[in-house]
C-alpha cells in the first residue's frame, strides 16, 4: 500500500551496492547527483522514503540523522538499518492518516473524529483508503477485483453489503450520512 523509496543523494558507491542486490531489497532505490537535481524533482514522495546523502563521511537519513562514525559498514548491516528506518516511517505514517476530517490509524484500526473512535475491520479500511486514494467513483465489478480480487462476472452482493455496512457503522457513530457516497456510477469519498 505505501510506496518504500530510498533517495540517495551524492553517493554513488551506496547507490550501486545496493543497485547489486536490488532483488534482496523490500524498497526502491532512486540515485541522485546533488541536492539541487533531487529537490526539483516534484513527483517525489518524500514522507514515506528515507533520504540518503554523504556528507564529510557521514550518512545522514531522513530527519533522523543516522550517523556512522565507523566506516566502513557492511551491507548487511546497512541493509538493516535501511529496513528498520523504513519499518518506523511505514508505522508513523500508518498510525495518522486524514480523510476528510477523520483520522484513520491503520496500526489500531481506529477511525476517529472529535474523540469518537470506531474500530474497523482491515476490510472496511481497504475500502475507505481505494475510495479515498482516487476520488473518482467505482462501480461494484471495480471493488471486486481491487478490493476482493474477484473475476468480472462472478455474481455477488459482497461489494454492497459491506459498504452498506461500513456506511452503517460511520453514521451511527458519527451521525454522517455522507462520508461515503453513492452514485449511479459508484461509490466513492469526496
Amino acid at each position: 500500500m505505501i510506496k518504500q523509496n530510498i533517495f540517495i543523494i551524492n553517493f554513488n558507491l551506496l547507490y550501486e551496492i545496493l543497485d547489486e542486490i536490488k532483488e534482496n531489497l523490500s524498497f526502491k532505490v532512486e540515485k541522485f547527483e546533488n541536492e539541487e537535481e533531487f529537490i526539483k524533482n516534484p513527483n517525489l514522495d518524500t514522507v514515506n522514503s528515507l533520504i540518503i546523502s554523504k556528507d564529510k563521511l557521514k550518512l545522514t537519513v531522513n530527519k533522523n540523522f543516522l550517523s556512522f562514525d565507523h566506516f566502513p559498514i557492511s551491507v548487511n548491516k546497512l541493509q538493516e538499518i535501511i529496513n528498520i528506518q523504513l519499518i518506523k516511517l511505514k508505522f508513523n505514517y500508518q498510525s495518522k492518516i486524514n480523510i476528510k476530517n477523520y483520522e484513520l490509524n491503520l496500526n489500531s484500526k481506529f477511525f476517529s473524529k472529535d474523540n469518537l473512535s470506531l474500530k474497523l475491520t482491515e476490510k472496511e479500511i481497504e475500502i475507505i483508503l481505494y475510495l479515498n486514494e482516487s476520488k473518482k467513483k467505482h462501480d461494484v465489478a471495480d471493488l471486486q477485483r481491487n478490493i476482493w480480487g474477484y473475476s468480472l462476472d462472478m455474481e455477488t452482493h459482497t461489494v454492497e453489503t459491506h459498504v452498506y455496512r461500513l456506511r452503517k457503522k460511520i453514521s451511527n457513530k458519527f451521525n454522517d450520512e455522507k462520508f461515503i457516497l453513492s452514485h449511479q456510477n459508484g461509490y466513492f469519498i469526496e
